[in-house]
């Protein structure tokens, strides 16, 4: 009398237990994505390569390569990168190169862009890149103010700005390589910098060959708005060019929105460009899940 109330039970038992199973397998699935995305260490760092050419005067990619590899850094911001631009570089696709040697994502940011030296060839550009372990979302070349000096111009700068997904993370990721010749021009290009940055929310990191050194009145503008990293652990004597035979100036930085954690920061030695390496351990805390793709702003 029993058989069939029992083959029911059974059967509806069959039926949830999948459900219940799925069930705790998607709500471990989403605390482990919020876990992922709360807190995580980042090694970023800043690398004027001069077009892969050392102090030395070889022209050596891979050795750029190997002293990014052996840092161990997660998102790099190059400076000084062609793209076909000339025989001087063997008309390499340097970020391209650099990206597949390291087994990286990389998004180049063209600031020159010039026609071919023949029919059907690559562009010839030179810029900057950014290389990165985690996923670009995103990128853009913002071209800076060029004063049209008729004496000793100044070449086209500009601002990358790319999106990273660092485990749930979305990071700005700023590059940036700014004039060498002119105060005033640095001026307006630190200004547009920081306008262009104050129109995103969100985690904001910096990187670049600012050619400047920290007490200018062009900088102070940018450490008003964001932490030098290096200045944050009073490490201002860190200089980073010229790479032989002693520095004796900083220029390039790394800076980090308030909302980020400055563990630690070093110069690293290399006479594989003109300019030492910058790198910083820092850690990103995202306030709330991301939903539907997307953060909470």
């Amino acid at each position: 009398m029993f058989k069939k109330p029992l083959n029911f039970v059974l059967a509806l038992s069959l039926l949830l237990i999948p459900l219940l199973l799925s069930s705790g397998k998607a709500e471990a699935a989403e605390a482990q994505v919020i876990e992922k995305g709360k807190k995580v260490n980042v090694q970023v760092m800043s690398y004027n390569i001069h077009h892969g050419e050392g102090e030395d005067g070889v022209l050596d990619l891979q050795r750029v390569a190997e002293v990014i590899k052996r840092s161990g850094a997660d998102i790099i911001g190059l400076q000084e990168v062609d793209n076909h631009f000339s025989d001087r570089s063997d008309f390499e696709d340097q970020a391209k190169w650099l990206a597949d040697y390291l087994g990286m994502h990389y998004s180049y940011a063209a600031n020159l862009d010039y026609e071919p030296l023949n029919e059907g060839q690559y562009r010839r550009q030179y810029g900057t890149a950014v290389l990165s372990k985690y996923p670009i979302l995103s990128s853009e070349n913002h071209l800076l103010t060029n004063i049209p000096y008729p004496v000793n111009p100044t070449e086209q700068r500009g601002l990358s700005e790319t999106l990273i997904n660092v485990k749930g993370n979305h990071v700005r990721f700023f590059n940036t390589h700014l004039d060498n010749k002119r105060a005033e021009q640095r001026d307006l290009q630190i200004m547009e910098t920081l306008e262009i940055a104050k129109q995103k929310e969100g985690t904001s990191i910096f990187t670049g060959d600012f050619n400047a050194t920290p007490d200018s009145g062009e900088m102070m503008k940018m450490t008003a708005q964001y932490n030098d990293v290096f200045a944050e652990l009073s490490q201002n004597e860190d200089f980073t060019y010229p790479s032989v035979p002693q520095p004796d100036r900083r220029i390039d930085y790394l800076f980090a929105s308030d909302e980020v954690k400055i563990q630690s920061a070093e110069v690293i030695n290399t006479d594989a460009s003109d300019h030492l390496p910058i790198m910083a351990d820092l850690v990103l805390t995202k306030k709330a899940p991301f939903q539907n793709g997307e953060g909470k702003k």
